[in-house]
């Protein structure tokens, strides 16, 4: 091993190295590419930082610092920052230049950065991406590539921007994927773009995640947060972990632990990069103590004093719960992984535990009696019992010691104690039904009546009256019993304990509200029987805006219509016009006016029916039948004068329709105008007029 990495090693406190760094640094794989898989916590960061250290440093130090020797790809911000940290103490004494290219962070910082050079880019695959494709970062000198995480990138939908990257880099580069499992995606990856790798498979002698405690809280669906106060009073850890399925759960919760006093951060992706570097930095410097996150912090997080994972929302599958978990339990520390599993979702919480191959402790959640309890042997236990006095605190414990008595002072001290932390919530019994129960009055207990001094024609009833009495009498719901509303007062059942808080609330006058008063009644009143309906007997008058005045008015008989009229311009059949025989020197009509016939006519003809607006009847059809509409009728000389013709409209000049003339040619002064369909209209020789009946052009002058 180099001199340099084997210093900043023991100035870590590393006697040994973990089962996946001894296998790693394996002299005969120095050269190789790696496919490793370990479990969480296993140390697989300093793991291919040893790994690669070979083939990055020719001496004991680095030299001046240009273009990359290493690139370092991580899928979250904060595992990236964090391999950027493990890096800066390994190579440090290497004099090695470690930068980072993470998303939400400023790119013009970090494009200064590469041109001042570096030694190790430790980078999330979009913003690597970004830098490449903008050319502020130059891949030329890049000798190893290390993929951390791997299957959580393929899983976040990183495949392209991976393999474009591959792509920019050398071909004789070292290529070492780590990853806690290998799917067929990553065994496909590497085969893609590794060179001959070398699998390193590195499983622990006992069972995975054998450091952590797993515990399976059975809680009522309405105490899941109070279930979680109670976890984090009960365990008190240096640092905690609570994780949430969404951005609103973490809102809310770390809300909730905020007011119950609880030094405490939220980590989610709506927030920016810093806020959650700064999230994550007071959990490490002890200004924090709890750290509301969603799934974003399940992955790579070290936080070396974490000893309590808490999921609020059950994971969605098993390879969730063992990164979430993994967080605990680190470096042969322990932890605890406690699931708070609400009724109904007991199934799903064993399926997860079976799937994942974990056994956990099932139980009730703890209850103030517990809390109280572990507050107890933690205060025996303080070692300030056996601390000597300081200096400077004599005088004050003399004072104390003559002042008060050994009871008074104990008494204060455990005061004191129990004032530091938030005090825990009482629990319901989990196996109580989650819907809402109906009580049964019989079973209310002794109660006192009152007669209320309005009623039903006063707008008051039991929606109106419980809130009152709950919100004036200092009572609450379970206290009342039976409401009767009568039409001028009503009665209300009150619980005999609850009745010296009702009477000291309202006062000597018993007033609730304005015009509203209380007076109490010696035993239960008498209501009278409820009145009950007889189905025999016939039904009573109907409501007033269901009354009828008197029977229904008869209606006016229906009119008969007078027959129409027969019009012999009208009903008589149509005859054909003239221009229907078409003259054999005549040319053929324009494309506008041909159109198709009309369809057949049935077996009645509908003469009787007037032509649609726009309808024209065509000459022929395409087959060159006559028109249907010929086929019966007089011919045009037995037309009716009064009847107007079926014509395609008036000529704009006013002359007689060309059918008028049985196919004679109209000599008329007006001619049709030239039309763009008539190509021998497009050209007029010299001399000759421009437009039948027009003038000559001019003559050209000069």
């Amino acid at each position: 091993m180099i001199q340099t990495i084997a210093d900043a090693l023991a100035a870590q406190g590393y006697d040994t190295l973990t089962p996946v760094q001894e296998a790693v640094t394996n002299p005969d794989l120095t050269d190789r590419d790696l496919l490793v898989s370990a479990q969480t916590g296993s140390g697989k960061t300093v793991a291919f930082g040893l790994a690669i250290a070979p083939t990055l440093l020719d001496a004991p130090k680095f030299g001046p610092a240009d273009a990359p020797l290493a690139l370092v790809i991580a899928p979250t911000r904060e595992l990236a920052m964090q391999v950027a940290r493990e890096f800066g103490w390994l190579y440090g004494p290497a004099g090695a230049v470690v930068t980072t290219c993470v998303g939400g962070m400023d790119t013009r910082t970090e494009r200064r950065a590469l041109d001042r050079g570096a030694h190790v880019v430790v980078a999330t695959p979009g913003r690597l991406c970004d830098h490449i494709k903008r050319g502020n970062i130059d891949l030329s000198n890049v000798r190893a590539v290390v993929l951390d995480e791997a299957d959580e990138m393929l899983d976040l939908g990183f495949s392209e921007d991976l393999e474009f990257i591959l792509t920019e880099t050398p071909a004789e580069r070292r290529t070492l994927l780590f990853s806690a499992t290998v799917p067929p995606a990553i065994a496909k990856l590497a085969q893609k773009y590794q060179n001959d790798a070398e699998r390193v498979s590195v499983l622990s002698e006992t069972k995975q995640h054998a450091d952590i405690t797993y515990r399976a809280l059975n809680v009522h669906p309405r105490d899941t947060e109070n279930a979680i106060l109670n976890v984090l009073r009960f365990y008190e850890a240096k640092n905690a972990i609570v994780f949430c399925n969404t951005r609103a759960a973490v809102a809310r919760l770390t809300t909730r632990l905020t007011n119950r006093n609880f030094s405490v951060v939220a980590l989610s992706g709506e927030l920016t990069q810093s806020e959650r570097t700064n999230a994550l930095q007071a959990l490490r410097d002890g200004r924090a103590r709890v750290c509301v996150a969603t799934d974003v912090a399940a992955r790579g997080i070290d936080l070396p004093n974490l000893e309590l994972v808490i999921h609020a929302d059950l994971p969605t599958n098993s390879d969730t719960l063992l990164h979430r978990s993994g967080r605990t339990g680190r470096a042969g520390r322990k932890g605890v992984s406690a699931l708070i599993v609400p009724g109904k979702a007991a199934g799903k919480a064993k399926r997860l535990l079976k799937w994942a191959k974990l056994e956990a402790e099932w139980g009730p959640a703890p209850s103030v009696e517990d809390v109280n309890k572990a507050d107890e042997e933690r205060l025996l236990n303080d070692p300030a019992w056996d601390t000597p006095t300081p200096d400077d605190a004599v005088d004050m414990v003399a004072t104390l010691a003559n002042r008060y008595s050994a009871e008074q002072l104990a008494s204060a001290f455990v005061a004191l104690f129990r004032a530091r932390g938030s005090a825990p919530e009482e629990l319901a019994d989990a196996s109580a039904q989650p819907e809402r129960e109906v009580r049964d009055r019989r079973e209310f207990g002794p109660s006192v009546w009152f007669r209320v001094s309005v009623g039903r024609d006063d707008g008051a009833g039991p929606r109106t009256l419980l809130p009152m009495l709950c919100r004036k009498g200092d009572l609450t719901r379970d206290d009342l019993g039976a409401i009767r509303s009568m039409p001028r007062h009503s009665f209300v059942e009150v619980a005999e304990g609850a009745v010296d808080r009702l009477t000291k609330a309202l006062g000597a006058d018993m007033q609730a509200e304005d015009g509203v008063t209380l007076e109490r009644v010696a035993g239960k009143p008498d209501f009278g029987p409820r009145p009950e309906r007889d189905r025999d007997a016939p039904r009573g008058p109907k409501p007033a805006h269901r009354k009828n005045d008197g029977p229904r008015p008869e209606r006016a008989p229906k009119q008969e219509r007078p027959e129409r009229p027969q019009r012999p311009d009208r009903d008589a059949p149509r005859a054909a016009p003239a221009h229907a025989k078409r003259d054999p020197k005549r040319p053929p009509k324009s494309h506008k006016t041909d159109r198709s016939p009309a369809p057949a006519a049935a077996s009645k003809p509908k003469s009787a029916e007037r032509p649609k607006t726009g309808e024209k009847p065509s000459p022929r059809t395409k087959s060159g039948a006559k028109p249907v509409w010929k086929k019966d009728g007089p011919k045009s000389g037995d037309r009716p004068e009064s009847t107007k013709p079926r014509s395609a409209g008036k000529p704009k000049s006013g002359a007689k329709p060309v059918w008028k003339d049985k196919g004679k040619p109209a000599e008329t002064s007006a001619r049709k105008p030239n039309r763009a369909a008539d190509t021998s209209k497009r050209f007029t020789p010299p001399g000759k007029s421009g437009k039948p009946g027009g003038t000559k052009p001019p003559k050209r002058k000069g």
